[in-house]
């Protein structure tokens, strides 16, 4: 018996010495640490930005799931500043989307921001746009210009370059317009179709599912398009205090997903 323990920890410590135990996770669908996924921020707040709730919970995600991943935005000025506070337009201010989404970086060299025109996708097996409001004010020109809406260059560029090479793109709460007005045709959901105040809450949000289905999308409450590898989940389209649960678990649903079809 001594035997037996003194050989069970000598095998611990091997393992340990190898690889912290806070770190041995190997995913729910199994170990893909060779996995590599890009995401791409538009800033730092739900009304300005990328939403800080949907960004981290993407992160973990991956994190727990076993992906690397890199983080970028677009070295530009943002469309606003908004006082998250009063919910008001912040008077005088200006900001860069990357330094306001450098606020999600947790470290140095390959885990800063980095600039999204330097994002290829050669070194990547999928890219997932976190929501906010940053989708329609600053990668986009939704909140001006509406079904009609321009894209910033390097987001219409990745998308179609992730499209075109079969690669996954996961998309969450305003995120799947930017698809859908440059890749025709695809599948998404945004949640309910009208802002109906049910057991679910309220969806303020809903007139932007209109705007998708007349850029020709497919608008569904199944949030996977297996054939165009498009991955979305409505998230904080749908309006709650407290089940910040269900985001979080939508959120992972829609990671497991991308990660899934980056191995095909």
């Amino acid at each position: 018996m001594l035997a037996t323990r003194a050989l069970l920890s000598k095998q611990t410590l091997a393992v340990l010495s190898r690889q912290p135990a806070c770190f041995v996770h190997h995913g729910d669908y199994g170990n893909w640490g060779n996995t590599n996924i890009a995401v791409v921020f538009s800033g730092c707040g739900w009304w300005d930005g990328t939403d800080v709730h949907e960004g981290v919970y993407t992160m973990y995600h991956l994190s727990r799931n076993g992906a690397r991943f890199q983080m970028f935005a677009p070295n530009q000025q943002q469309m606003q500043v908004i006082d998250h506070m009063r919910k008001q337009p912040a008077s005088g201010e200006n900001r860069n989307m990357m330094m306001e989404s450098a606020r999600f970086s947790h470290g140095q060299g390959m885990m800063q921001m980095h600039d999204l025109s330097k994002l290829d996708v050669n070194s990547f097996d999928g890219v997932i746009f976190p929501g906010g409001h940053g989708i329609v004010k600053n990668l986009s020109s939704f909140a001006k210009d509406g079904k009609d809406c321009k894209l910033q260059n390097d987001v219409e560029r990745v998308l179609k370059d992730f499209h075109r090479s079969r690669k996954p793109i996961g998309l969450a709460s305003m995120a799947p317009l930017l698809a859908c007005r440059v890749l025709p045709g695809i599948e998404v959901t945004m949640g309910y179709e009208r802002d109906e105040n049910t057991r679910w809450g309220n969806w303020p949000n809903s007139n932007m599912v209109q705007a998708v289905k007349s850029m020709g999308a497919r608008h569904n409450v199944p949030y996977v398009d297996e054939k165009n590898k498009v991955v979305s989940t409505p998230s904080f389209m749908w309006e709650t205090d407290y089940h910040y649960h269900y985001i979080f678990d939508g959120i992972g649903n829609m990671v497991k997903h991308v990660m899934r079809m980056s191995t095909k």
